[in-house]
Parts: C-alpha cells; structure tokens; sequence
C-alpha cells in the first residue's frame, strides 16, 4: 500500500446542518483533506485520515463537539432518565462470584449492588466473616481503574494483582503479602495481554518496552517479550526469560505448573491457534523445547501430574480433544489421545479434585460431564436449562463450585460434589425481576447457502407473533468466540417493555468447531453477514417483527458485523448500534495489536484478491451517498480503546454523516477515560446503556 499524497486543509472542523429523525441535527461535519491510499493500482481516498492522531487538538475538538450533539439529542428523548433509573434499580443487587479456595482460605469477589468495581474478599470458612483484601474502588476516585486479574503464589505466600486505568488493555504489576495484607513495593509497567505465572518468589510476565509518550493507545505493539520479577527488587533488573526478535508482532505468554516443574510459552498472532514451548523454569540455561510448529491449532497445557501433561488440542480433531504428554518426550509426535473428539464441541477442560470437568457446547448451549484422568465418562452434571457454566476448584480439592447462567437466569453459584454428583444451591442473586414471566426459545433458520443456523429469542411470555414486536438483533461471528446465553440486566428494560432479544449464532464463532469458525473468515466472511442478514428476515417472515420494528446491534467484530450489514441491507433495520466496530478493513492492521486479527480478516496488502473482498464490505468504504434511506445509528467508541482505536469509528461517523442516507440520525457517542470494555465501572455502564437503549426505544416506537 502505498500513499500518494496528504494535503491537510487549515480548518478541520466546521458545523453543518441536517434534517435527522424530523429534528434538525447541527453535525460537526469535519473537514475533508486530500489524502489517498493506492492498493494494487485502486485509488482509495482516506479524507479523515487526521482523526486517526488521537492526541491532536482538532480531534479533540471534534470529539467534543460531536458528543455535544448527541447528548443534546438524547437529552430530548422524553424516558431516558425514567430508563436510567430502571436500569439502576436492576443493577441494584449484590453479586458475588463464585469462591476459590487456596490454602484452606476463600477467596471471592463481591458487589454490593452500585459499586463501580467488585472487591475481593477473604474468609477463613465458608460461613465465616467476609475480609476486604482489596478493594479497587479506592485506586480512583472515579472508578476506572480496575482490578483485571488476581494470582496467587503457589506456597500461598502472594497475590499478584493486576490493575488496568481507564480501560486500556495496558496494566500494572502489584503484590500484596497474604500474611500482613500489605501491598509489597514491587510495580511492574508496560505488561498486556499478561498475568503473572509464579515460579518461587517471584512470577513471569509479559510486557512491552514503554511506548512513545502521547501514542501509549494508537502506535503498533511490537516485541513482545516474557520477562522474570523477583519479588523485592525493581522492574529494571527483571530476568528476559524469552523473547523472538525475528518475529515482533506475536504474543508470548508464561505459564506454570502448579508442581513449578514445567513452564509453558504459548506463541499466538500468526495463525487461528497457537505454538507451544515448554522448559524448567528458573534455570537460564534450561533449552526452550518446541512441542509444536503450526499456529492454526489450538494446545493449552492443562496441568501436569506425575509424569504426564494433560491438553486441550483442536489437532486432528477439529471440535477439540484431550491429549496427554510425556514430561521424557513431550513433542506432538509422541502425545496420546486421552479423550476423542466428540459430535459436540469439546469449548473448555479443567482438572479438579483429581477428576477431568469437561465442558461441550450443543447448539450454543453448554453441557458439563466428570471423566476420570484415565478418559472414562462417570456422569453428566445436571443444569438447570439452556444455558452457560464455569467451574473453579483446583487440582487436588474435592470442593468445587459452579456458575450458571442463562439470558434469564442470573449467575448463580451452585456447590457441586464429584464424588456423588450432586449440586446444591450456594447463592442465588436477587434481582428485582420475576424470571418466570419470560421465556426463551431456540430457532433454527436456513442461511443463504442451506446452512442451518440457529437463534434464541428471548421475551415475555404471552407474545403476539403479529410482525408489530420491537426486537434487538444481536451478533458477533468471529475468532473462534461463542456466543452462548447470559445475563445482562441492560437488556431486562427492554424486554419487559414488549421487545424482543435475539441472539444469532453465527459462523465465524465457535459454536460448532474450526469449520464453523473457518467458515466465517477471511474470503469466506460475507458468510457472517448474509448469516444475520437471513436471521433478520427470519424475524419479519415468522412475524416476530417488521423492519420498521427491527434494531441491531454488535460490538467490535459485532460492530463490523453492523457496519457491513447495514450498508448492505438499510432497507432490513430501522436502528443500527454498532460498539468499538472495526470500520476501516483496509487500515485496521496497523494500529495497536491489530494485526493479530489478520488470521480471521486478511489484509489489504496481501494480495490484489484479498484488498478487493476487504474493500469490497469495508464499513467505512461502502457508506451509500445516493439518497437511500439508512437507519437511526448510534455509534460508540471510547478514547482509551486500544483494542480498537476510536479512529475506526471516528472516521466511520465522519463519512456516515457527510453521506446522503435520508433523514434518521447518525451520531456517535465518544466515553472518555474507558476503553474496549473490559473494567467498565458501573456509573459509566449505566449511562451507556441508558443512552444505547433510550435510542433504540425511542427510534423503534417505544416507551416507557
């Protein structure tokens, strides 16, 4: 790719007027320059090529004149602060998370209700006294800084937590010691995508050199490297335990056993799996051992006991198997299966009080079956309906807990014996809805090119099927993620003012498999597309709704997902909400870690065939000018995303705005000190959702 040439205008910002949903809308309509890419020969304009300096004062100008339009518009809807305050008194009840036990000690997380961030707490017993050992809430005055992870010590000595501020998937290194409670001196800056894997007095971890001051959230992360941290001395003298300068733009992560015998390195970034490398930890001169050398597969360590290596593979066996190693000869070539592959997908595998908890996905659904560590099926665990479980306990414990959940059914911890299968209530949440007057369903619709794909609907019970139900249509399909059922309370207002919520299992997740997932990239990734494009109008033929009836919405992938579906089809929706949406398919490899995503997307410098396909559904490139009517949308992003750089939706709005696609509005709502998602405090949440869901009732005839 190659840019021809960039002109900058003097003035990037001016106010323009349109007609917007019969209100008239003064965008911040930025202005144009004359910058241009060249793909293979093809000319593509890139006019808001200077939003993507997230720093620079006109951003920022336009940032907050654009949010200055949009809170005006939203402050006009007549039952935003009515939703608000329901979406509050949802959220208004305590959630704690399901207890871990280390060292004869509970460890859980807790929310009161409205705090901001979940604290961590302690007890000597299960029915003992709660201890706060640490509560995020008091790292910021405003919430934003989380916790993102916790690790203990294998001796029960430490915990390494790890912190992230606003959002960003940047995060800091503490320790506090478990016998005083204090917080030692120790700080470690710079990590991602990393926790910390103990090995003695001291942990591994990932990091990258600091990055240049003003572009922490934008420039590209190369040179990821795993360095060792003794606990007392400073970040500077920290062991390089590994690190591959041949090839900087990979992941590698440490992990260790529990027995600290073995670490693993796991190299991701290159492929749709990962390459696993195994050594003594602790000993420099100890070789780094290649077990495998093809990053389309999957190979997560499991746990290593006696002389074997317990693994989860999708190798030879693209629904996932268990595979065992020998610690002597601990190559793929010599590994051994323990548990084949199954007609379901194989999504998760733990060992737990010396016994093997399988989980498989049917249909999205989750099912949950005890195995012995010789491969043997003893039972299925019984839950309560369609939904979603995960289990903590840990190797060598009997005690075990689950958490279930379903769109319904908040998460609710259930104590669970393996040795006579049977589950008891632990804490259920009480949340100021009656479950029992709702429902959900699960369809199954024939895609464009006879794929059967299915959808759960979600909504009061009693539903009229008389194509006049609002519904939200909600998708992801992609990287190998499934979308299996969960509770948000977000949704709750929605549904029990009439809508409809319907999730659509698409391909390019990982609901059935690397075929279903392979299915969904790459050259193959239009099928995504025309996936929801026919879940819609599965909706509007089986008269759930009606296109003037029907919202949408996805975040990240999902946002591409609304971008590219919207351009193809406005005719289908009358809203549109796509969140931190990866928009500019031709750039989007070339800020932060986003090349990590070329195994799913491809770019558009890999050939003339793949910038065509890219450039041929690229959201930001396909916006229609010509007058055909396009829905309400909402756009959102946040100024410390860097998984998705707001750039992406910057531009897209600019474009969007600039467009002729009728009168309904297009705005874009910016948060500021948030990111991806991920450490959201509840505050910020609340009035994200408010204002999502406000115009979504609003535009579809809703109210409250």
């Amino acid at each position: 790719m190659k840019t021809k040439h960039l002109i900058l205008l003097s003035s990037m910002i001016i106010l323009g007027a349109c007609h917007s949903g019969g209100t008239k809308n003064n965008y911040p309509a930025a202005e144009q320059n004359n910058t241009v890419d060249a793909y293979f020969g093809t000319e593509v304009p890139d006019p808001y090529r200077w939003l993507e300096n997230d720093t620079s004062q006109a951003t920022a100008a336009w940032v907050e004149a654009e949010n200055e339009v949009t809170t005006a518009y939203i402050s006009r809807i007549p039952f935003r602060n009515r939703l608000k305050q329901r979406l509050t008194d949802l959220t208004n009840y305590e959630k704690i998370g399901s207890p871990y036990k280390k060292k004869g000690k509970y460890y859980f997380f807790k929310n009161d209700g409205l705090q901001n961030q979940s604290v961590f707490y302690v007890k000597e017993s299960l029915d003992g006294e709660a201890n706060v050992l640490l509560d995020p809430n008091t790292l910021s005055d405003d919430g934003t800084v989380a916790l993102s992870g916790v690790s203990f010590s294998n001796n029960g000595n430490y915990l390494a937590y790890t912190i992230s501020r606003s959002g960003s998937d940047w995060r800091e290194i503490y320790v506090i010691d478990l016998t005083t409670g204090q917080r030692l001196d120790d700080h470690i800056l710079w990590a991602k995508f990393s926790g910390a894997a103990w090995q003695g007095d001291g942990f591994y971890y990932s990091a990258y050199d600091a990055p240049e001051a003003g572009k922490e959230f934008s420039n590209v992360n190369e040179n990821h490297k795993i360095y060792y941290h003794k606990l007392g001395t400073p970040q500077t003298d920290d062991l390089l335990a590994y690190q591959n300068p041949k090839e900087p733009k990979r992941f590698y992560t440490a992990d260790v056993s529990e027995d600290e015998r073995l670490m693993f390195i796991s190299e991701s970034g290159a492929g749709s799996g990962n390459n696993l490398f195994v050594k003594e930890p602790g000993k420099d001169n100890a070789p780094v051992i290649a077990l495998t050398d093809d990053m389309e597969y999957t190979y997560i360590p499991l746990e290593v006991i006696d002389d074997k290596i317990f693994l989860l593979t999708n190798y030879g066996a693209p629904k996932y198997r268990i595979m065992t190693a020998r610690i002597t000869s601990p190559k793929l070539q010599d590994w051994e299966e323990l548990i084949p592959q199954s007609e379901t997908v194989l999504s998760n595998a733990q060992i737990i009080g010396g016994k093997l908890i399988l989980t498989y996905e049917k249909d999205a659904s989750h099912h949950a079956y005890v195995y012995t560590l010789d491969g043997k099926q003893e039972h299925e665990i019984s839950l309560p309906t369609l939904g979603s479980v995960s289990f903590s306990g840990s190797k060598d414990d009997k005690e075990t807990f689950y958490v279930f959940t379903s769109f319904t059914y908040p998460a609710t911890i259930f104590k669970y014996d393996i040795d006579t299968n049977e589950s008891a209530l632990y804490l259920a949440p009480k949340v100021a809805f009656n479950p029992e007057e709702y429902t959900t369903e699960q369809v199954f619709y024939t895609g464009k090119d006879g794929t059967k794909i299915p959808m759960f609907l979600t909504y009061k019970k009693g539903l009229q099927k008389n194509g006049n139900n609002p519904t939200l249509l909600y998708g992801y399909g992609g990287f190998n993620i499934s979308m299996n059922p969960s509770f948000s309370v977000y949704r709750l207002a929605f549904i029990e003012n009439g809508g409809i919520y319907a999730q659509a299992i698409l391909r390019g997740g990982g609901e059935y498999g690397e075929e279903w997932h392979q299915a969904g990239t790459k050259r193959n990734k239009q099928n995504v597309f025309d996936d929801f494009i026919v879940a819609a109008q599965y909706l509007i033929s089986e008269q759930y709704t009606s296109p003037n009836k029907l919202a949408v919405n996805g975040g990240s992938n999902g946002g591409l997902l609304v971008g590219a579906v919207v351009n193809q089809r406005p005719d289908l929706f009358k809203v549109a909400v796509p969140q931190v949406g990866v928009m500019d398919m031709l750039r989007y490899h070339t800020f932060t870690i986003g090349w990590n995503w070329a195994s799913d997307y491809g770019t558009s410098e890999d050939n003339p065939e793949m910038f065509n396909y890219l450039y041929a559904y690229s959201p930001l490139h396909n916006i229609k000018n010509d007058g055909t009517p396009y829905p309400a949308i909402l756009i959102t992003t946040a100024d410390h995303d860097d998984r998705v750089v707001p750039a992406h939706s910057f531009k897209y709005a600019a474009t969007l705005q600039a467009s002729d696609t009728g009168k309904e509005p297009k705005l874009i709502r910016i948060e500021t000190k948030a990111g991806h998602g991920s450490g959201k405090p509840i505050s910020k949440a609340l009035d994200e959702y408010a204002d999502i869901f406000a115009f979504v009732m609003y535009n579809l005839g809703m109210s409250l």
